[in-house]
């Protein structure tokens, strides 16, 4: 009589036991899912250049991609007409929640709030830099229609 006993006993546990896993991998799998979506929602914060040269209207073109090199090549998101900008002179970047910018080895070198761009640096709201002769001032903010 304990032999019956013992086999159901097995069969129970065994049956638990799968259940158990069966319920962990539909939990980590809901979970991924959760994370892939909100990942997927986070949106790339806008933004936007005001162009100022020495002899054109000051232009503002904002972007929401997450990366936009500047340079005198027309291929470049954000291109300038102006001879003393590099063909791909800098980039702007947005990673690690952050905008940063980084001068592309270009011939007369980026200035960014009046100094020597020499690292990949964190931009804000108001900083201004420097490619050639044209002057370009950041905002970052949401809202902004697409230009390029």
């Amino acid at each position: 009589m304990s032999g019956p006993i013992v086999l159901a006993l097995r069969l129970l546990l065994t049956v638990s036991l799968y259940g158990f896993l069966i319920w962990a991998f539909i939990s980590l799998w809901s979970d991924l899912k959760m994370q892939g979506a909100i990942l997927s929602a986070r949106k790339i914060p806008p933004i936007s250049l005001t162009l100022t040269s020495s002899d054109h209207v000051p232009q503002i073109r904002s972007y929401i991609q997450p990366e936009v090199t500047i340079g005198r090549d027309p291929a470049c998101e954000c291109s300038l007409d102006d001879n003393s900008v590099s063909a791909r002179h800098a980039r702007l970047s947005y990673h690690h929640n952050q905008w940063w910018l980084e001068d592309l080895d270009s011939t007369n070198g980026t200035l960014i709030n009046q100094e020597n761009l020499t690292i990949p640096t964190v931009v804000v709201s108001g900083d201004e830099f420097r490619c050639g002769e044209t002057l370009l001032r950041i905002s970052l903010a949401s809202g902004f229609p697409h230009h390029g």
